[in-house]
């Protein structure tokens, strides 16, 4: 009895031990075999395609912009972009005309973990405006209409165009956005920007009231703004 009682003790101590041998073994294997999914990085260039599509319903106003973008991290873009931009404004007592071209330069953010090799983005960002343009006052009527002094109507609209060049603007933007590849390395970006004007430069007499790349200018120095994009990534690595 103790004889078949200490073999089978052996039997399970061996056929245990050969268990664990195997469970060794395949996991090595597992790890060994376990796929690493890589990013592609590279330069992304497109185009800022609302920019466009406003032009068609806004007669006032013409413009494109290109953008780009250079992964240098994981998560971290250098990102920019370059563009031109015409808007005539029109108040009560003036008209007037800006255009001239515009760079942002900044960084973006990923904050959006990818699932295996996906390669899309919810991103917040940061650019440094800056903007060479001329304004031209195409019309304006001064307002002297006094009824104490019994003048009850403005004089006549002036309409000889007045063009000032060398105008610049400079600000700061944040920006928060979404990017997804549709395609292979084709991408569409929605992003919206919140923008504060650091300093412009206004023509003699009168105010800036639009600068190319920041938008209408109010009294308060701030303004929004928003992209939509189609862009290509040509892929230089994979890390």
């Amino acid at each position: 009895m103790y004889k078949y009682f200490i073999s089978l003790c052996f039997l399970f101590v061996f056929v245990d031990t050969y268990s664990q041998t195997q469970k060794k073994d395949t996991l090595a294997n597992k790890t060994k075999d376990s796929i690493v999914y890589k990013s592609n990085y590279g330069f992304r260039v497109g185009i800022d395609i609302s920019k466009p599509i406003k032009a068609q319903f806004d007669g006032s106003y013409s413009g494109f912009e290109i953008v780009g973008d250079y992964r240098i991290k994981k998560n971290v873009y250098i990102a920019a972009e370059v563009g031109f931009e015409e808007e005539t404004t029109n108040e009560d007592y003036t008209n007037s005309t800006s255009k001239g071209n515009y760079i942002r330069l900044g960084l973006n953010y990923n904050a959006y973990t990818n699932w295996l090799d996906m390669n899309n983005e919810i991103f917040v960002g940061y650019r440094y405006g800056f903007s060479l343009f001329e304004q031209t006052l195409n019309s304006y009527t001064p307002n002297t209409s006094n009824a104490n002094f019994g003048n009850y109507f403005p004089l006549s609209p002036t309409t000889t165009p007045q063009t000032t060049t060398g105008l610049n603007a400079h600000w700061s933007e944040l920006m928060v956005g979404v990017k997804a590849e549709t395609f292979k390395n084709i991408f569409v970006s929605f992003s919206v920007s919140y923008k504060v004007m650091m300093s412009v430069k206004d023509p003699e007499n009168f105010k800036s009231l639009f600068a190319p790349g920041f938008n209408r200018i109010f009294e308060s120095n701030t303004g929004f703004g928003f992209n939509y994009t189609i862009s290509y990534l040509i892929p230089f690595s994979k890390k």
